[in-house]
């Protein structure tokens, strides 16, 4: 990138850096402006924290006071009524349910405490609860459909993940300095470290990349599509043929590679430095126990199989076996060792100015087609029990995606309606 030349100066001899480059006298007069901005910058005192972001603060406060207590009650009357629970699928059901109680009893307390830090301005703290807020509404969902399907609820849920992925890309501290980099700055650009594949990396030495919503995104969403990929390429030469890999309704997207890499980030993020075996191992627990869990959660929820591997080496309850977390463990050292320096080197390939609203835009997209397909298989799961529409979700679904496209979509998958523990 062309660095700022003040006017005048002529450009005297090139001097060596410590790296062996050679820059001018007009360069180092850049940098050193560039340094003075970046040092103004830090100087000067916290944007102040726009009005609706204090009424959207206030009433997470109200509602938190509100709901605590009512959340609180309920789930001792859960414990009350354990006893009452005979059946298996009685008991599993029970279980989601008290987890789901708890995880709105934690997202109802750290709603308080987001909007606490938002009206004090600490937008870093904020930021980080917003994205433990992601999360918790993610598993809430996941809960609600194996509770009751896609249930108007689901609708709350999906406008409250919008807000809190809007709020914690607002609230960036990053983002909010870059803006400010951006504008002092105008037309001198900077030597970022988005050319060399670096932007992103944590260099604060206690992880490879920072665990920001931005990365982490964009990781899923490559693994999803680098996962569909190696799938059909397996299939293709192992069996022979074509088959869809794909895991939601739109675009070539299988969630569980991308889940997957995302979990193997997030674990093996302070361990990139250590041996291989470490990490294979790591890689290979993390990998097989996320497999069982989403099979678990796709029988019990829809009554759907899309793998079976009874019979296989070291199979547990046909959900995974020795052979995939074997297979999890080599893509755990290939991902942390080789892949993921240069998918973050691809990634820092979206310009500045674009990355945050497109990711914005892209994780709302996402958004809408994971619950669109999870909305599909409770519509393709109710047909196969002989039940009716009870919404419009569920109407439009049977119009759009009949048994025909959904088997054909998910050529990998079988349903059983016996097998959910909805009531």
């Amino acid at each position: 990138m062309t660095e700022h030349k003040p006017e005048g100066e002529d450009t005297l001899p090139a001097e060596p850096t410590p790296g062996g480059e050679h820059i001018s006298s007009a360069e180092e007069a850049g940098f050193a402006k560039e340094t003075a901005v970046l040092d103004s910058l830090e100087n000067q005192k916290p944007k102040k924290t726009p009005l609706i972001l204090k009424i959207l603060a206030i009433l997470l406060i109200l509602a938190t006071v509100l709901a605590v207590p009512v959340l609180v009650l309920l789930i001792i009357g859960m414990a009350i009524a354990y006893k009452e629970v005979t059946t298996d699928l009685g008991i599993a059901t029970f279980a989601i349910a008290v987890v789901l109680a708890v995880i709105l009893l934690a997202s109802a307390v750290l709603g308080g405490i987001l909007g606490v830090n938002l009206l004090r301005n600490k937008r870093r703290h904020a930021q980080r609860i917003a994205e433990f807020l992601i999360v918790a509404t993610v598993l809430a969902i996941i809960c609600e459909f194996m509770l009751d399907g896609a249930s108007p609820a689901i609708l709350s849920y999906l406008v409250r993940l919008v807000i809190l992925i809007a709020i914690a890309v607002y609230i960036d501290p990053v983002l909010l300095q870059e803006r400010k980099v951006q504008r002092k700055l105008r037309d001198m650009q900077t030597r970022d470290e988005a050319e060399d594949g670096t932007l992103g990396r944590d260099t604060s030495g206690k992880g490879y990349i920072k665990l920001d919503f931005f990365n982490i995104f964009w990781i899923f969403v490559l693994c999803s599509i680098i996962g569909v990929v190696i799938e059909t390429i397996y299939y293709a030469v192992v069996v022979g043929g074509y088959e869809d890999r794909a895991g939601l309704l739109y675009g070539p997207f299988s969630p569980i590679y991308g889940f997957g890499a995302v979990l193997m980030t997030i674990a093996l993020n302070r361990l990139y430095k250590k041996p291989l075996i470490v990490i294979f191992l790591l890689s290979a627990l993390i990998g097989g126990s996320f497999e069982y869990v989403v099979s678990w959660f796709l029988q019990f929820a829809f009554g759907i199989t899309a793998w079976d591997y009874s019979g296989t080496f070291l199979s547990i309850d046909g959900r995974t076996n020795g052979i995939y977390m074997f297979f999890w463990g080599v893509l755990g050292c290939v991902w942390i060792k080789f892949t993921l320096p240069y998918i973050l080197k691809f990634v820092n390939l979206i310009p500045w100015n674009w990355r945050y609203s497109l990711t914005t835009i892209c994780a709302v997209l996402m958004i809408a087609n994971g619950v669109l397909t999870l909305g599909a298989y409770d519509s393709w799961y109710k047909r196969k029990a002989g039940e009716q529409a009870s919404n419009a979700l569920e109407e439009f679904c049977d119009v759009h995606y009949d048994d025909t496209f959904m088997q054909d979509r998910f050529q990998t998958m079988t349903i059983d309606p016996s097998k959910v523990t909805r009531t």
